[in-house]
Parts: C-alpha cells; structure tokens; sequence
C-alpha cells in the first residue's frame, strides 16, 4: 500500500479535444507506475542512473491496472521539474524537451489487462556531448478521456535523476538579498528582522543548502542568528528563501548576512550581505515623554513656589503696612 500511494500521484490538465486521441476505458480507472526490473516491480521509488557521454542503458517500468476492464496506457516521457513547493513534476504534453527527456525511448501505448501488471523496457541514451551533471526527466503512463469539448489528459509516473560523468560543481548562489524591520510600538519589545533572497543552483547537479543567517549592530554586541535552508534545486532553477529573526532591538544601521553551504559533499559556500536600518521610535518617543513629563513638572513646581512667593511677600508687606497703621 505505501508503494502503491508514493507512485499513485496524477497530474491532470486540460487539452483541445482532438478526434482520435480519446480512448475508451473503464468508468473508474486506477492504475499505477514505477521503476521495475524485467521480472516486475523492484521496490524503487525512482531510478537514478550514472552515464557517460554516449552510453545507452535499458530500465523497465511496471504498469499495474486496478480496475476491473482492460485499459490502454500511452508512454511518455520529458523533462523534469521542481514545482514551487518542491515537488517533482514533468512538461506537459504539449511542451517541448529540451534535456534528460529527450534522451528516454519508450514505446508509445501499453494494453493492460483488468487486474494485472505490464512490464515494459525502455532505453536510456546520453548524448556524445550532454554536459556533466544532473538531467532530471520523468516517464509516465497516461489515459485520455474525453469532458466536454476538451480532453482531459490524467497521467502517473515517476523520476529518472541521470547524471552524465564529468566535472562536478555544486554551488547554490544568494541574490536578491533584501532585509526588513518590523517593532512594535510597545517600547519594551523588541523588533523582527524579515530576510528574503533567491537561491539559484548554479551549479550542475541537484542541490539545496544550509543557510545561516546573522544579524548585528555595528558594534557586534546585539547580534541575532537564524535558519534560512534551501530546499532541493535543480541545476539552473531558484526558488525564493524567506524567514524570520525576533528579539532584534533597534540599534541603528544593522547588517544580515547570508551564507549557504550546499548540501552536496564539496560544495563552495555561497554569502552575501545587505544592511538594514533600524529607528528605534517607540523608545525614542517614550524618552521624549519621559524628558516632556520632566519638564512639565519642574514649570509646575516652579510655578507653584513662585505663587507661594508672592504670598508670602504680600503677607509681609500687609504686616509692615499694620505695623506702621
């Protein structure tokens, strides 16, 4: 059961109808796809293959029909992909492969007996000049129906990491550094610091990475540390990084650095830094209440004194003006 949820993951999306293309299946149609060896399902989640320039290597898929009618699956095969939320997914149809996926040659339709499991080779052959690192594809085994006027293409499938040998780089840049002080206005609390940057793979195999970051006055004595780690990425992709520092108390200018280790052994960390002010208004108000409260309350007492004065200075010249009477 739990191998049949992990490959048990559809991508539906929508196509122009075009005549020929709709098979005929059962009502309820559940299937499943995943790597195999040629006497069935070999328990791997994915297949991960290591090829020089030029070798060609045969693998074999498993498509398991669970519906109770005969079903006709199409192959296919593309490049692969690490959605927002760092999922794998692969082109749809009507995209072009440009990289690993071109390089998958699988025949074009399985029939699949109700209840039963096709197994079915294809090849993998890497280009004389493919550059060294990582190309990601998927393969798949799909079914369209027809809704509507539209088609309605459901597919299931799994990942094919190939790595081409060669000169490996792992590296995962930080741009965009951007840093940004919120306080509130209790002047007994301190502030957060939001830092934001993309982290682009620059390198040329899948990468993601540690990130540590610091925050800190001028001086050096108010600094803050924080987690910014990046999820995996694939050679040429970013994905913006976001996280939060507290307990950050307004000290002026304040400087965030970033430094990401990649997560592959001999990775170059990659850092950069971006300065941020902070003012600390909430505190600077209470001292100009607390200094206007002085200051009110000394014109008061003098005021007063003043007034205890006049009487005082009356009383005696009444006195003097009785004594001479």
């Amino acid at each position: 059961m739990n191998r049949f949820l992990t490959v048990f993951m559809a991508v539906l999306f929508t196509l122009v109808l075009t005549p020929g293309v709709v098979h005929a299946e059962p009502a309820t149609l559940t299937w499943s796809v995943q790597p195999a060896s040629a006497a069935g399902p070999d328990g791997r989640r994915w297949i991960e293959l290591s090829l020089d320039p030029g070798q060609t290597v045969t693998e074999h898929l498993a498509v398991r029909n669970f519906s109770d009618g005969e079903a006709v699956f199409a192959l296919k095969a593309a490049d692969g992909y690490l959605t927002d939320k760092g999922r794998f997914n692969m082109l749809r149809s009507d995209q072009k492969s440009t990289d690993g996926g071109t390089w998958i040659d699988v025949q074009d339709e399985v029939r699949v007996g109700a209840k039963a499991t096709a197994v079915v080779p294809f090849t993998v052959t890497v280009p004389q000049d493919a550059a060294p690192g990582d190309h990601p594809a998927g393969i798949a085994a799909t079914v369209t129906s027809a809704s509507g006027t539209v088609a309605v293409e459901s597919r299931v499938g799994f990942r094919l990491m190939m790595r081409a040998t060669g000169t490996i780089k792992a590296e995962v840049g930080v741009t965009g550094l951007s840093a940004r002080y919120d306080q509130p206005w209790n002047p007994f609390s301190s502030g957060t610091v939001t830092v934001r940057y993309t982290a682009t793979n620059t390198g040329n195999v899948a990468a993601g990475g540690a990130g540590a970051v610091a925050v800190s006055d001028l001086t050096g004595l108010a600094g803050r540390d924080g987690r910014a780690d990046v999820a995996e990425i694939f050679p040429g992709d970013s994905r913006t990084v976001e996280t939060r520092i507290g307990g950050v108390w307004a000290l002026g200018p304040m400087s965030a650095n970033v430094t990401v280790t990649p997560s592959v052994e001999g990775g170059v960390p990659m850092s950069a830094d971006v300065t941020v002010w902070t003012v600390p208004w909430p505190q600077l108000a209470l001292i100009a209440l607390v200094v206007a409260l002085f200051f009110a309350s000394r014109a008061v007492t003098r005021r007063r004194r003043r007034r205890l004065y006049d009487l005082l200075a009356r009383a005696r010249e009444e006195g003097r003006a009785e004594a001479r009477g």
